[in-house]
């Protein structure tokens, strides 16, 4: 749509406008209530980790608020970006409008955390008078000049005769970037898409071949520096990458994770020796890593990691138990989270080892002396396999423990947490736009009672729904991306915006699903596929309440 075709000319303030006026009064309004959640959790004048888990529904609550008033401030972003390059049409004020109107009315009517779990403001320590002049005479514009039945019908009929347009590109994207994109949507629907529900159902892996030809694309070099053999992009490049990849099949966009959690492991934390030696391999694709850290017993609880490592001569000796473990059966090299120090408490005996194994296959996964696994069936997620491993004095060379030093695991792991996060976040985006696409061609498709789906209320309303929060998810996963790419800390940033396209990618899948109706329940529908998939976002890189907890101390801690 061209800028002559902007909702403005409606004789209506646009959408921009109506966030613009609301904003201030939201912002204050997060602010008060951080002021109050931390009144909730201070014991002697100090954030309390006792009283931060009593106060979980809070401390949460505030998060999401975080995230509302962060998506708020970044549509008006955007719409302000589309201005400047002459792209704000009526397509994008709709879904704006949309998203915008249904989040302000959210935040005073009820913040949903899951499915059966509802924030309410006063929950959060918020006063009524408080509450009261946040609704505003703006707020309230923006609420009811947002989310109606009027503009949702008219959303749907603008992008579905523009088959979806709202999912090219986000503005401010250079040449470079628009062309990866187009380079991998190119690539999914030649060899990605038309076979990745056949991968699924026969749970078989990625074939190799797809695999080369994502390394010849440069995906699993993306971010690593040209001297190290990389493209040397921006974490922006690789949310591009990561959502394009994963709208054609999750287990396809997930690969490139594991090269980027080995290349930023390496990066941040490995010795220049080591930077030489892996980056190279890891960046060509002719090594392909796996990420080992999690424990049947531990979790998320990192500091009660009881995998160890002894040093004997010039090796490691590995013994323990590693679980979620995904691709290792493929992989080359490990990058493994050990205790090296039995006697440093919690995080101060981790250290990070790149372990080297052969690649094994279905008859043989593990053709290596002290390792042996068995794989855990999965509903979704496929492409790569999950397997529990366990080590019983699996040798790894002592040079390669990252960086040389003991004890520096966990520093090393919390550095690539942001990165991980955002790049969850764009798969979360990816398959989320891939349910929207599956819902939509078959409400356009499928005729009941003498019209398309489509044409019920009900069915578009979903449509529009799916769009506009898939818009407000993508704004806040850039928007994580610049952020790191400038070099500043981005761990709430990256945080919210996986917490958010998580919850995001789920919605989105299950109303896709309810669109196909019967037909969405039965395997041989990709929707299927897509549901099962979209379901992990909210667990892996970082549970959905972990998550929320560690936001909420960010918030209050600062």
């Amino acid at each position: 749509m061209s800028a002559n075709t902007a909702a403005k000319a409606e004789h209506r303030a646009d959408a921009v406008e109506l966030i613009a006026a609301a904003l201030p009064e939201f912002e204050a309004l997060f602010q008060e209530a951080v002021a109050a959640v931390r009144q909730k959790v201070l014991a002697d004048g100090r954030i309390s980790s006792a009283l931060l888990e009593a106060e979980q529904h809070a401390a949460h609550g505030l998060s999401w608020l975080a995230i509302y008033v962060t998506a708020l401030r970044e549509l008006k972003a955007y719409g302000e970006r589309l201005r400047v390059e002459g792209r704000y049409g009526a397509v994008e004020d709709y879904a704006i409008r949309i998203g915008a109107g249904e989040y302000a009315a959210q935040i005073f009517g009820g913040i949903p955390m899951s499915q059966g779990e509802i924030v309410r403001l006063p929950a959060l320590g918020l006063s009524q008078k408080a509450i009261a002049t946040a609704r505003s005479d703006a707020a309230e514009a923006l609420i009811a000049e947002g989310n109606t039945p009027e503009n949702r019908a008219r959303f749907v009929a603008l992008f579905s005769q523009d088959h979806g347009v709202i999912s090219v590109g986000d503005p401010g994207l250079d040449e470079t970037l628009e062309a990866i994109r187009t380079e991998m949507r190119r690539f999914c629907a030649a060899e990605v898409t038309p076979h990745a529900h056949e991968w699924h159902l026969a749970n078989d892996y990625i074939p190799l071949p797809v695999v080369e030809k994502m390394a010849e694309l440069g995906v699993f070099g993306l971010t690593i520096p040209e001297d190290y053999g990389g493209l040397g992009l921006s974490k922006v490049s690789m949310c591009v990458v990561s959502e394009e990849l994963s709208c054609g099949y999750i287990g396809v966009g997930s690969l490139g994770t594991r090269s980027e959690i080995a290349a930023e492991l390496i990066l941040c934390g490995g010795t220049p020796e080591q930077k030489e030696k892996w980056l190279p391999k890891i960046a060509s694709g002719e090594l392909l890593p796996t990420a080992v850290f999690t424990e049947p017993n531990t979790g998320s609880d990192l500091a009660s990691l009881r995998t160890r490592a002894v040093k004997e001569g010039d090796v490691w000796k590995v013994h323990g138990n590693k679980t979620w473990i995904t691709h290792p059966a493929r992989a080359d090299i490990m990058t493994l989270l050990v205790r090296t120090e039995p006697d440093a408490p919690g995080y101060r005996g981790l250290s990070m080892l790149i372990a080297e194994k052969p690649r094994g296959t279905d008859a043989d996964p593990f053709p290596v002396a002290g390792l042996t696994g068995g794989e855990i069936e999965v509903l979704g997620y496929r492409g790569m396999k999950e397997y529990e491993l366990a080590f019983d004095g699996f040798e790894v060379k002592a040079e390669n423990l990252l960086g040389g030093v003991e004890g520096q695991g966990f520093k090393q792991l919390m550095q690539t947490f942001e990165a991980a996060r955002i790049q969850t976040a764009a798969r979360a985006v990816g398959v989320a736009q891939s349910a929207f696409d599956l819902g939509l061609r078959y409400a356009q498709e499928r005729i009941q009672f003498g019209k398309a789906l489509i044409a019920f209320p009900r069915v578009a309303d979903k449509l529009a729904m799916m769009a506009a929060e898939i818009l407000i998810a993508r704004q806040l996963t850039y928007f994580a991306a610049r952020e790191k790419d400038a070099e500043r800390r981005c761990d709430l940033e990256a945080g919210m915006a996986k917490l958010l396209g998580a919850r995001v990618a789920w919605a989105a899948a299950d109303n896709a699903l309810q669109i196909h109706g019967g037909n969405g329940f039965a395997l041989e529908y990709p929707v299927s596929r897509v549901l099962c998939d979209a379901r992990i976002l909210n667990i892996f890189e970082g549970a959905a309440e972990i998550q929320a907890q560690v936001i909420a101390r960010r918030l209050v801690e600062e």
